[in-house]
């Protein structure tokens, strides 16, 4: 599979390329339907390293073997780039990956195709599996993660733990991302988890004021959070929960904490005018079957959105997952119309209160 980084192209090498295809096709040895589908590709806007990695095994080899579609792959995620290819008709993908919070401002900018029934067949989607114009992919945990080395008697169980740098002292790491750092924030001053939102916003700050000083690193990508703890930097963080699982499975002494732990939802969603939109849909209706959700989450322990995916995990496995009963049941899940209309004002704030 071609995994490099898609040059962006413009409507008119788009028109170019399609027209060496059709004169291709034309050759008798090109008449083939097979043949035709070797030519044509989708490009999927992705997270990147391991998760990447269970794509390309759950989702895109499979499907480019069923349709000899090609898939290629961009990274990182971003909703600045989405909006940025739509007003430009400069696209480096077909198909992104953002949260349900992102999808919901994307559609409400115009920036994402409605779904398009004459592909996607309603009878194989599942319950709530529709929101915003995209169809859901997988729950994510952004969870409270401590070194065992650090603390063999007994880490940070709590965000109001985390916060307590006497009892637990020792290097911490939170994700520059506005909405999760203070949901943190205020669980860690209090609040309970059901009168979270709407957010007190000013509180949620006022709480972050005072471990800003001991943050050592805001990290941005998957990779550097396990790096930083993998090589020791951090001893505490916030973290996505496959990503510590994976670390785990690797011997490095981490333990996961679900008490708190932040639950999103991940979409499939098409770009506004995306070129290559139908083959987009057909791509994301085989993603989302149970099988293929399966084969995702059993490689990177993220939860299925599809309830049948369950039937081809193993229990062990899947109680490692956000989904999972026991750990749903601790976190928090995300109010994703709460963070779409506040989401700019948050990460204005929030990236103004870094910098000061």
């Amino acid at each position: 599979m071609d995994t490099k980084k898609r040059t962006i192209f413009d409507r008119r090498r788009l028109l170019q390329t399609g027209g060496a295809a059709l004169a291709a096709a034309a050759g008798p040895l090109l008449a083939a339907g097979r043949t035709l589908a070797q030519a044509r590709a989708v490009f999927v806007n992705t997270w990147g390293g391991s998760w990447t990695a269970a794509e390309e095994a759950a989702f895109f080899k499979p499907f480019i073997e069923a349709t000899g579609v090609r898939v290629h792959t961009v990274a990182p995620v971003s909703y600045a780039k989405l909006k940025a290819q739509v007003q430009s008709g400069r696209y480096e993908w077909d198909v992104t990956e953002i949260n349900q919070s992102e999808l919901l401002r994307a559609e409400r900018e115009g920036l994402v195709e409605p779904i398009d029934w004459t592909v996607v067949q309603k009878d194989k989607l599942f319950p709530d599996a529709v929101f915003a114009n995209g169809i859901s992919n997988c729950a994510l945990g952004t969870n409270l993660c401590y070194r065992k080395d650090k603390f063999p008697k007994g880490g940070p169980q709590s965000w109001a733990d985390f916060w307590d740098v006497k009892r637990f002292p020792g290097t911490r790491s939170l994700y520059n991302n506005a909405p999760r750092s203070l949901t943190f924030a205020l669980l860690a001053d209090g609040v309970p988890p059901d009168k979270l939102y709407p957010m007190d916003i000013d509180r949620g700050f006022r709480k972050l004021d005072l471990l800003k000083p001991h943050i050592k690193v805001w990290w941005t990508q998957g990779n550097q959070s396990q790096q930083l703890i993998r090589d020791g930097e951090i001893d505490m963080m916030a973290i996505w929960n496959a990503r510590a699982s994976e670390l785990a499975a690797q011997g490095v002494p981490v333990e996961l904490v679900w008490n708190g732990a932040h639950l999103t939802i991940t979409m499939w969603g098409v770009g506004k005018g995306a070129p290559n939109r139908k083959l987009a849909w057909e791509l994301i209706q085989f993603a989302v079957q149970p099988k293929q959700q399966a084969e995702f989450c059993n490689r990177l322990y993220y939860g299925p959105t599809n309830p049948k995916a369950y039937e081809f995990i193993k229990p062990e496995i899947a109680a490692q997952m956000p989904t999972y009963p026991q750990n749903a049941k601790q976190a928090v899940t995300a109010n994703a119309e709460w963070e779409a209309d506040n989401a700019a004002m948050l990460q204005e704030r929030f990236t103004q209160w870094l910098a000061s």
